[in-house]
């Protein structure tokens, strides 16, 4: 007999068993173990699980929060969507429930390890009615999918059967790295990029550290943190001192703090989660002043990149914005897609208006062509 159940806290969750329905993810138990105890502010957690007997068969990640229905608007579209906020207070806001995280790139959903692939779906539409049952006892009507792998059908599938929409959600990008070197990586960037990159590359070095505890500079990597934050368009959340710190505790040597120097003066720092397939970058913050004369970015990109050479890591994976300066760096787009509803019918109706206007792809030429590019 299979049963469900909806948790607050990861902690009533056995890690192993929580692990067993993600098998080979980096952002497993003690990443979402560290993210719960940062306490991000404006974010409850739900953890959504399916028992056959004692045995955890399906897990899924959730969360509540309120929602602005512009966060993924940027540019021209952005500005008449504050204008419009400003004027009618509250009319972009909704109190959401998703399935997945904002701190990760992609849905979090799975089944345990002896489940046959056949056992998916039904398993995942039992997850979509433990959501809606959660959400309504909290008095929350509109339920999202967040972030799911446009290839994943069982997703799709399982979402419109429960009557959800859909629109394009960001693209993760993705760096396959099979070069022997940096200087084969740059070899196969389009001619007017590596000529650039080059150039680049030849300005002014910072220093480079690489931490697993960054205690005695935490004041300057959250300056440096809320000043980036402050130039995004597509942040969802704001993440206090404690993630930062917490994931580095909390996963050991999974996860790294790239540190940028000018003398004594930080200028950048990038955290990054590791293993032998794959490194993901999970913030990079830099100082806007000194960005141009070292740049940061591009060094930061090239620094990675060398380390995946170095360590023979495939894949670096490299988030959810910055897309022009990625198409010109090599990189390859994962398609994700959102799905949503609301339970009152007018409102959900009128949604299916709102998101022909706040896709993301439809402000941003750069983002379009990720888009389509998968």
């Amino acid at each position: 007999m299979i049963t469900a159940h909806a948790f607050s806290s990861l902690q009533a969750i056995e890690r192993e068993a929580w692990n067993d329905c993600f098998p080979g993810a980096l952002e497993d138990w003690d990443y979402i173990m560290a993210v719960e105890k940062a306490g991000i502010e404006g974010f409850e957690w739900r953890y959504l699980t399916l028992f056959e007997g004692s045995t955890l068969i399906a897990a899924a990640t959730a969360f509540t929060t309120s929602y602005r229905l512009d966060t993924t608007v940027q540019g021209i579209g952005k500005r008449f969507t504050e204008q419009l906020n400003r004027v009618m207070p509250g009319l972009m806001h909704l109190h959401l429930y998703a399935i997945g995280s904002p701190v990760t790139e992609q849905c979090s959903a799975g089944t345990a390890s002896h489940i046959a692939a056949s056992e998916r779906p039904a398993l995942l539409a039992r997850l979509l009615k433990l959501a809606h049952s959660d959400a309504a006892q909290l008095g929350i009507g509109l339920i999202a999918v967040k972030d799911v792998p446009s290839h994943d059908n069982d997703w799709a599938h399982s979402c419109k059967a429960a009557g959800f929409q859909s629109m394009p959600s960001l693209p993760s990008a993705m760096l396959p790295v099979p070069y022997g070197s940096v200087d084969s990586y740059l070899g196969s960037l389009g001619k007017s990029t590596r000529k650039d990159m080059r150039r680049k590359l030849r300005a002014p070095e910072p220093r480079v550290q690489w931490r697993n505890n960054i205690d005695d500079v935490l004041p300057e990597v959250m300056r440096l943190y809320e000043a980036t934050l402050e130039r995004s368009d597509l942040q969802f959340e704001r993440l206090p001192p404690a993630y930062f710190t917490g994931i580095l505790e909390q996963l050991g040597d999974r996860a790294l703090c790239v540190l940028y120097w000018v003398d004594d003066h930080l200028v950048a720092f990038n955290l990054v989660l590791i293993d032998e397939h794959r490194l993901i970058d999970k913030f990079f913050g830099h100082d806007l002043a000194l960005s141009r004369e070292y740049n940061l970015y591009f060094r930061s990109w090239v620094v990675n990149v060398d380390y995946c050479i170095r360590n023979n890591i495939a894949l670096y994976e490299c988030g959810q914005a910055g897309y022009a300066s990625k198409i010109r760096l090599g990189c390859t787009f994962q398609n994700n897609t959102l799905f949503f509803r609301h339970r009152n019918r007018l409102i959900n109706g009128v949604l299916k208006l709102v998101k022909l206007f706040i896709r993301p792809d439809r402000h941003d030429p750069a983002l379009a062509a990720a888009i389509s590019e998968t």
